[in-house]
């Protein structure tokens, strides 16, 4: 009835059955309420053929990841009513593809793309609240910092939000679009900006996806390296995070140490492959630079240094019992809430969601040493918080203990002469700081991309933003907003 396989993986397009749209409905449908989650819904449409909708459903429990697909016509009964999880998915295919999901219940423009009788950018209708003495918010695009465009409209009554729209796309880049015919020079580029926080994440998914395509082994040295890379990614993002939530509530000793060691991550990024994010180091067939003897003791002096100092700023945090009152019930979600909408990444394991790709659907160096999964119960800005203390503790072991046993041998190997196979459709997960990063490629029958698919970390979570504000006080929104720290331009693509 279906494809399964491993992360990552090929699998023949003619090896995937068609289904009817029911049967296709009700895999879906099944495996998300026995705790499964759709980690992308896209519409294939060749010029000139059939089209088709390809679902990606993650097993946690199993290890293993389902591909089903269908053929649809100009539309088709949107799943959205029964199926949240799948809302915005179903959104982005009717504005690419132009297949019109019939009674979906909010279809409205995900990233206002440039094209005949398509809305203008920012221009819809938002949802409004009506009654004695409610009031509307607006928030951007345009704001104070140095950031993406992105608008919040809030609905509220006093002080208490009642609903909170986020309108997002302002600056849709067409990336996707720009993949079709690769892999080429420029593919590698597109894919260390595609969210630029996040450089080693998604590079990682790319160059696992083609090597899978190429039936590319890795030298188990070069998959270390590739780790050590990702953790000290999210080492920074999560110290970087830490800092600024005690910014947002003027608790300046803790923000202050945190921005200092923040640097001090990404200086360790740049120890390895000279550039403080990473580029230039994770390659198809491998990374780029070798971790020789001088700097790898460096590398293990600056992480001891950077473990004691990011300990002591943080413990400031949790002995504030002020800290703790104003971040505590603040922006809280429900682990119900978190499973039936799809939310991944610290934002769910902070409802007690035991949900990491490291551990579920393992790839590179995490099939061999694993990190344990850090959640919490409370689901809120706390909580979030935590969880990200947890990972930057557990983070620091992995990579001083990799450190210790880095396994002697190349780092890459030849894939110059790369050759992708044909007519497959290719898979990569990777847990990137933010969450879970899904890559999906259609090849053609010269092995080039016929489509590639991003799915973001933040594509899943905006929503999850707009959730927790509901019932709190507007002036909890920098801080509840600080706490799942998305991003535009990984949703933007």
């Amino acid at each position: 009835m279906s494809a399964t396989f491993r992360n990552p993986a090929v699998i023949p397009i003619a090896e995937i059955p068609v289904l009817s749209f029911a049967v296709f409905r009700s895999c879906i449908l099944d495996a998300v309420s026995g705790g499964s989650r759709v980690s992308a819904l896209f519409c294939h449409a060749p010029e000139g053929q059939e089209r088709r909708l390809f679902a990606l459903l993650a097993h946690p429990g199993q290890n293993t990841l389902e591909a089903v697909t269908t053929r649809v016509g100009n539309t088709y009964p949107a799943m959205t009513p029964v199926c949240p999880q799948v809302h915005l998915f179903e959104r982005e295919m009717a504005e690419q593809s132009s297949v019109i999901p019939l009674d979906h219940p909010w279809l409205k423009p995900v990233r206002f793309p440039n094209r005949p009788g398509a809305a203008p950018v920012g221009r819809t209708d938002f949802y409004t609240v009506e009654g004695d003495q409610v009031h509307e918010v607006a928030v951007g695009p345009v704001h104070a910092g140095i950031i993406e465009p992105g608008h919040f409209r809030f609905q509220c009554h006093g002080e208490t939000v009642l609903h909170l729209e986020i309108s997002l796309g302002y600056q849709h880049r067409g990336i996707e679009r720009a993949l079709v015919n690769g892999p080429d020079a420029r593919t590698i580029h597109y894919m260390e900006t595609l969210a630029g926080d996040t450089t080693i994440g998604h590079t990682m998914a790319y160059c696992q996806l083609v090597e899978a395509l190429g039936s590319i082994r890795l030298p188990l040295r070069a998959e270390a390296l590739r780790a050590i890379a990702l953790e000290l990614e999210r080492l920074a993002n999560h110290t970087g995070d830490l800092g600024a939530l005690a910014a947002d509530i003027g608790y300046l000793p803790t923000a202050s140490f945190c921005g200092r060691i923040r640097g001090d991550f990404l200086n360790m990024s740049a120890l390895l492959c000279g550039s403080r994010f990473g580029r230039g180091l994770v390659r198809p067939g491998g990374v780029a630079f070798d971790l020789e003897s001088g700097r790898l003791q460096e590398l293990k002096k600056r992480l001891t240094a950077a473990k004691r100092d990011v300990t002591g700023a943080v413990k400031l945090l949790w002995n504030d019992p002020s800290v703790l009152a104003r971040l505590e019930d603040t922006g809280r979600l429900s682990v119900e809430q978190c499973r039936e909408l799809g939310f991944v990444g610290p934002a769910a394991r902070a409802t007690g969601m035991e949900q990491d790709v490291r551990a579920d659907l393992p790839f590179g160096y995490y099939r061999f040493f694993q990190i344990p999964v850090a959640s919490m119960p409370h689901g809120d800005v706390f909580a979030r918080a935590y969880v990200r203390w947890i990972e930057i503790q557990r983070s620091l072991e992995f990579i001083l203990n990799t450190l210790s046993t880095l396994p002697e041998e190349h780092t890459s190997c030849d894939a110059s002469s790369l050759h992708l196979e044909p007519h497959s459709l290719a898979v990569s997960l990777v847990e990137g700081w933010r969450g879970e990063i899904c890559h999906v490629a259609i090849t053609a029958r010269d092995g080039k991309f016929a489509q590639y698919k991003v799915v973001d970390p933040s594509f899943h979570n905006w929503h999850g933003l707009a959730v927790a504000m509901r019932n709190g006080q507007i002036s909890d929104f920098p801080l509840c907003n600080k706490s799942f720290n998305l991003s535009y331009c990984g949703f933007d693509l």
